[in-house]
């Protein structure tokens, strides 16, 4: 038993008893392997670094899109797949009936009016294969008739 400590000087603790397991990896070495599956995963959400969308310009459908100053974006019924495309169309003309001479802004704001898998399919599309509003509205039915 360790005599109490009157002069002050520090006291050298008791030893302690090292724990060893048998069968499995020393516990640092578990958690390694742990660190390294965190680590891996994380890569993989991440991606590898080769971002072939880091330029925004392939991100979009329409090019040179010019947003009137003070534009604000109607609030449109969701088209989920479901109901007639035309009808969405002409519901879409409808609401945006002051821009209707403007195509790309017409092109950039249909896929606000697009909800779930439609949407989806929106942000798909080739920018080399829509040239048009008309084309896209060509595309919109022949997906969805």
């Amino acid at each position: 038993m360790p005599r109490p400590n009157i002069t002050g000087a520090s006291q050298p603790r008791p030893i302690q008893p090292l724990h060893f397991s048998v069968g499995g990896p020393p516990p640092a070495a578990e958690g390694k392997g742990k660190l390294d599956l965190i680590e891996e995963r994380l890569r993989a959400v991440e991606g590898s670094g080769d971002y072939p969308f880091a330029d925004m310009t392939n991100l979009c459908l329409v090019l040179d899109v010019v947003i009137p100053p003070k534009f604000k974006v109607p609030d449109f019924d969701r088209y989920k797949g479901t109901t007639c495309p035309k009808n969405h169309l002409k519901m879409y003309c409808r609401k945006m009936r002051a821009y209707s001479r403007d195509e790309k802004l017409l092109m950039h704001f249909f896929q606000d009016s697009l909800a779930g898998a439609t949407n989806t399919w929106y942000s798909s599309l080739e920018p080399s294969w829509i040239h048009s509003w008309k084309d896209l509205m060509v595309a919109f039915v022949r997906q969805y008739q």
